[in-house]
């Protein structure tokens, strides 16, 4: 590329001109949205059609033309936005004076620091490269002329559209591919915390393919409610620009309130409902698009070929010839239509409303309609929505008992229940059926443990619990409450309390009984006590059995809820379940089950030390340090078939001394071992054996990631630890220093809470905080501090946030008094505040 040459600049039409009119642009408070993209690339284009007349003139090149392409070509600039540009030449200027025409315009723009896509050719180079690269035949499409040669421009647009669709059947395929490739690279945007406006699905990159598709005359997008949600994507890319000021597509959480403030908007949820509202619309226009496109072109293809018709033709003229009256007789078959339910049928892979279909006349037939498709696996026709949406009467309240079934018989469908939801979703049928519905709706849940937004969860959990109903004596309160047990995320408080009083009135109005109503109000309130109490309480503690037998009250009822627990945790995300947690709350299950069949549960004695922990018992005394074995566990996954990460139980014995407990936890820690479950006990030996009381403490561990590590290093460093060789503070702080966090983002304080009356033998000390390398070595360092036993520890981490749960007693081995377990509870908040 030849140096460019040496120029006057002007103050309209020279970069610093353009540069400063454009700040002023971009710092006008009161221009925002579709004016200020338009008025961005008008004044765009007067700069650059300005530069290409002046170098095209000093030049004397003739016949070229410069061509926005891309979203510079819709006009869609937003502030940090890259310029899309094509020279345009017939061929016939020299080659070395389009090059300097080609400088002369490139580099004012690299100089004002504009990222810049450009490229030169003549009309046939440019079609070839469409041919060969579908992204370049994509920008094309709207290619606009913005100086010079516009016939030259016309006529290339012309000749690619017409490419674009004479070549649409190969080519459609190829950009449906292309977008699903990217949607499986970079997510739903209508479920991510951070989505990408551009990339992921449902955002930009759609809503252009969309564009395309139309283009091609095969099949065109839904269009309403299109512009409004492209215009939302717009318009947060151009907040989110100005507040970061950087090219970026990818809405960061540091930078969502931000944005939202720039946008008029009360925080960043608000944002995110809003983004998560028109990815759904380009999301659900795009399932309709590609389903109308794909049979287009498999009825395209099923036609027949030339020969036949010429033997049909043939045929015909046989038949008019010897006076067949059938060869006009003759209609053209129609696609065939399967009857699914009353008033649905199956055509061309959809349910669709049958011709005898009254809405008007029929209430039911929505979730009739949805329910038959759901079972059949099929999508949902567009038409049929829209046109349910518009004439089917309303359900009576309550509901006939007919809804009430093919409600449950939606949910029960499995995975297409999904798409189906989503159909009924997209036209409003869902929040008139279900009012209460509209508060959860694309809300969204910033918690990186979940997956979804509030309502596409609730939906996942009516899912999984279809697969759990052979296990239920009533999979229809499984299935309704799954799809209510965190409807109360709508609104403020506690969403278990809220969310039952919601479900009470939703269950009426869906048609239950009062006896079934109070079921599924009771599983609602209650949905997080079977994994919080098997997870953080001493299954042992009969009061710890007592409270949820009392909380549940029926035996039909914990069937229930233990079916309701599973389905939430495994459609809340990968972080939420496994073996070891479902395991816990089987055990709990069954022990609550025999204390609502009249069982006892049993007082617990001081069990007697196993053989093992006698053992490692001696040996530590004996040795006067510490002893441990490991004991590998490899865990087979309940649902999936994959083995879950090794676990370990760690048996450590230690001649009773202070700081047993923060040591092995800091030790732990450092070797990046995952406390799940404690216990700890004093064993005192028989006298003959040597005088002295050990510590014998019981792990259950897992490791992070990685093998794990042996039990000679690991004895190694906690004898440094104990002997006081090891900072454990100075190492855990590098570790934390180098502890991935978000730039910007702050964690809620920590909290530390008292379980009343959760045990009559300890007391029950529970900590909430941002999880960390080191955390239970702060919390043990502080107990120990406070002059209190550690009982047992039950650990759990929900993605960022840890829940522990201590049973502590006083030196004697009796629950702390109420004033004391208050000002060990504020210490030890004080201390991880600190």
């Amino acid at each position: 590329m030849t140096s460019p040459e040496v120029t006057t600049e002007t103050e309209d039409s020279g970069p610093s001109g353009y540069a400063a009119a454009r700040l002023r642009l971009l710092q006008e408070a009161a221009q925002s949205g579709p004016p200020r993209r338009t008025a961005l690339a008008r004044l765009t284009d007067d700069w650059l059609s300005a530069l290409f007349a002046e170098a095209a003139l000093s030049i004397g090149v003739r016949g070229a033309a410069l061509v926005a392409v891309g979203g510079y070509g819709r006009g869609e600039l937003s502030p940090r936005s890259d310029l899309d540009l094509l020279l345009l030449h017939d061929g016939s200027a020299d080659a070395g004076a389009i090059a300097s025409l080609a400088d002369r315009i490139w580099y004012p723009v690299w100089d004002l620091g504009i990222a810049l896509d450009h490229s030169v050719r003549t009309a046939g180079e440019a079609r070839a490269t469409a041919g060969d690269d579908l992204k370049v035949q994509l920008g094309l499409l709207d290619a606009r002329g913005v100086a010079g040669d516009l016939g030259l421009v016309a006529a290339l647009r012309t000749a690619v559209l017409a490419d674009w669709r004479n070549q649409a059947a190969k080519r459609l395929p190829e950009l449906d591919e292309l977008c699903r490739e990217r949607a499986a690279r970079q997510g739903e945007l209508q479920y991510l915390l951070e989505p990408d406006l551009k990339e992921a699905r449902g955002g930009l990159r759609d809503a252009t393919a969309l564009r395309a598709v139309a283009a091609s005359w095969l099949a065109d997008a839904p269009r309403e409610g299109l512009a409004d949600a492209r215009r939302v994507l717009l318009d947060t890319r151009d907040a989110l620009h100005l507040a970061t000021g950087r090219a970026t597509d990818r809405l960061a959480l540091q930078e969502q309130d931000q944005v939202a403030e720039e946008l008029g908007l009360l925080d960043g949820d608000a944002l995110l409902r809003q983004v998560y509202e028109a990815a759904r619309t380009v999301s659900y226009a795009s399932d309709v698009t590609w389903r109308e496109v794909n049979r287009v072109l498999k009825a395209r293809s099923a036609r027949p070929r030339l020969k036949e018709r010429a033997r049909e033709r043939s045929e015909f003229l046989r038949r008019v010839v010897a006076g067949d009256g059938r060869a006009f007789g003759g209609r053209r078959p129609e696609p065939e239509r399967t009857p699914l339910a009353e008033g649905v049928v199956e055509m061309d892979g959809e349910a669709v409303l049958a011709r005898t279909a009254k809405p008007e006349r029929d209430p039911v037939l929505p979730l009739r309609a949805a329910a038959a498709a759901a079972q059949s696996g099929l999508p949902l026709s567009r038409h049929a929505v829209r046109h349910l949406a518009a004439a089917a009467a309303p359900l009576p309240v309550p509901w006939p008992a007919t809804a009430r079934e093919e409600l449950v018989t939606l949910l029960g469908a499995g995975g297409s229940t999904v798409a189906v939801w989503e159909a009924l979703e997209a036209e409003g049928l869902i929040t008139r059926l279900l009012p209460d519905w509209e508060r959860v709706r694309c809300r969204p849940q910033r918690n990186a443990v979940h997956t979804w937004t509030v309502d596409r969860h609730l939906v996942e959990t009516a899912v999984r619990a279809s697969a759990l109903t052979r296990r239920v004596g009533r999979p229809d309160l499984l299935l309704v409450a799954a799809l209510l047990h965190d409807i109360g995320k709508g609104w403020p408080g506690d969403h278990s309390v809220v969310g039952e009083t919601i479900a009470r009135d939703m269950a009426a109005r869906i048609g239950f009984d009062k006896h079934d109503v109070g079921v599924i109000a009771a599983l609602v309130r209650h949905h997080l006590l079977l994994v919080e109490t098997a997870t953080r309480r001493d299954l042992d503690d009969p009061a710890t059995l007592r409270a949820v037998a009392d909380a549940v009250g029926s035996p039909g009822t914990l069937e229930l809820l233990h079916a309701l627990t599973e389905a939430d945790a495994l459609a809340t995300g990968p972080a939420a379940w496994s073996t070891w947690r479902g395991s816990l709350v089987a055990d709990l299950v069954k022990r609550v089950g025999g204390v609502l069949a009249g069982e006892a549960p049993e007082e617990p004695e001081p069990a007697a030390p196993s053989a093992e922990q006698e053992r490692l018992a001696v040996e530590a005394l004996r040795t006067g340090g510490p002893v441990l074995a490991l004991r590998a566990q490899a865990e087979a996954a309940q649902h999936e078939g994959e083995p879950e990460p090794v676990g370990v139980e760690l048996l450590i014995a230690v001649p009773d001394q202070p700081g047993v407990l923060p040591a092995v936890a800091g030790v732990l820690a450092l070797h990046r071992l995952t406390v799940r479950a404690a216990d700890l006990r004093a064993i005192e030996l028989p006298s003959e054996v040597g005088p002295g009381s050990v510590l014998v403490l019981d792990w259950r561990v897992a490791a992070a990631y990685g093998s794990l590590p042996q039990a000679a290093r690991l004895r190694a460093d906690l004898v440094r630890a104990l002997d006081g060789s090891l900072n454990i503070l100075s190492r855990l702080a590098e570790r934390e220093a180098a502890y991935p966090r978000r730039r910007g983002a702050t964690a809620p304080p920590p909290r530390v809470t008292l379980a009343a009356a959760a045990s009559r033998f300890a007391t029950v000390i529970e900590v909430r905080a941002q999880d960390m390398p080191g955390l239970l070595h702060r919390i043990g360092h502080a107990l120990e501090s406070a002059e209190v036993r550690v009982r047992s520890a039950h650990v759990s981490t929900l993605g960022a946030n840890a829940v522990d749960a201590f049973y502590v007693t006083g030196p004697e081995g009796a629950p702390l008094p109420a004033a004391e377990a208050a000002d060990v509870a504020r210490r030890l908040e004080a201390a991880l505040r600190a």
